[in-house]
């Protein structure tokens, strides 16, 4: 049976409590019904009957998905229909202000997740959530399946000294929950005294991948176009860290990674005989049109995965930056700070979320 997301029910499912409540809405591009209807449309179409609408907010890369890059901010708005403010979450401010929740008493979030730490949109309503516990506001967060299955789990814990932008709490890489499930989790770990209230799916399964969910995917962001590229994120987001290229540039982010000193057919020859489950890798070669080498002849693979429910993206992903970093060490660089909003250590650091050496040797 097709899964069903709150956002289709939002009449019948919409607590009582909060019938005529003055509510703010945080949502991004992803945040669509079934029938690919934008959840901003849905609330104003339940506007002065359900509720008041009264804010929009809206993460990184923006509201309407604009922003392509990591640090690149957008500012808040006016929304030229509704004549009510959309702010930003990632510029001047990425936890919202008492001003901008001023009046409100509850926050709406409905954000497409794809189960991975780095993926900053979690902490972005885990900053809502510390805001509106702050000024006494209620958090109803409408779940949506984990894209990537909400039963593997990989990747080390979160380090508490190496908390950023893409890790805020201590989790794995790989979380294997719904934003829902998450919500729940900082509710009960850092923030008691939230009124939360998770507006539930049905239909939903642990083992589902997005693809057996019959919901439509739209891209979450604009270097995340397709499941696949999902599938890959919680291992090749790690090359970020390193002046590899991963992809960003091309039409297969993730998926395909390289520079122009690598030997593709070498590189994809030892990485093959690794034998990693559920993956193989192609020789590839690229410019991106922009991002690392944008123009340049970039060397390396691309990786097919053969196998979804074996694959370990962690794992890949370590062995690939391993790997490089042996056949050349006198290319292969860590990329320098600063990275999402930390401004000393390495990006590598806090993307794995401990030191550098309890990875790699």
């Amino acid at each position: 049976m097709r899964v069903e997301i709150p956002l289709d029910h939002l009449d019948e499912l919409w607590p009582k409590k909060f019938r005529g409540a003055r509510i703010g809405a945080l949502l991004h591009p992803a945040s669509v019904s079934s029938r690919f209807e934008h959840a901003s449309q849905i609330l104003e179409r339940y506007n002065d009957d359900l509720f008041q609408l009264a804010a929009f907010f809206g993460p990184q890369h923006g509201f309407l998905g604009q922003t392509q890059d990591n640090m690149v901010e957008w500012k808040s708005y006016e929304h030229p229909r509704l004549r009510i403010p959309v702010y930003s979450l990632y510029g001047e401010h990425r936890e919202p202000t008492a001003e901008m929740l001023n009046g409100l008493d509850g926050l709406l979030v409905d954000l497409q997740d794809i189960g991975a730490r780095y993926y900053t949109f979690i902490w972005t309503m885990y900053l809502c959530m510390r805001a509106c516990e702050k000024q006494g506001i209620a958090v109803i967060v409408l779940d949506r399946p984990n894209p990537i299955n909400g039963v593997a789990i990989e990747g080390p814990t979160l380090n508490a000294n190496y908390k950023s932008f893409v890790g805020m709490h201590p989790i794995p890489v790989r979380h294997g929950k719904t934003i829902g499930e998450l919500a729940q989790q900082f509710r009960q770990e850092a923030f008691p005294k939230c009124e939360l209230s998770i507006l539930a799916m049905k239909n939903w399964k642990r083992q589902m991948w997005f693809d057996q969910t019959g919901l439509p995917w739209v891209m979450p962001s604009p270097n995340m176009p397709t499941l696949a590229t999902a599938t890959v994120y919680p291992g090749m987001c790690l090359l970020e860290g390193t002046n590899i290229s991963e992809g960003r540039g091309t039409t297969r982010p993730f998926e395909i990674f390289g520079a122009p000193f690598i030997n593709a057919e070498d590189l994809c020859s030892d990485l093959n005989a690794l034998n990693l489950p559920g993956v193989a890798f192609r020789e590839n070669y690229f410019q991106p049109t922009f991002h690392k080498f944008a123009g340049e002849l970039c060397g390396g693979a691309q990786l097919h995965v053969i196998d979804r429910e074996t694959f370990q993206p962690f794992l890949t992903g370590l062995q690939i930056i391993r790997h490089i970093r042996k056949m050349y060490p006198e290319q292969f660089q860590w990329k320098q700070p600063p990275y999402e909003y930390e401004w000393k250590r390495l990006p590598i650091e806090i993307l794995i979320g401990g030191p550098i050496e309890s990875v790699f040797d």
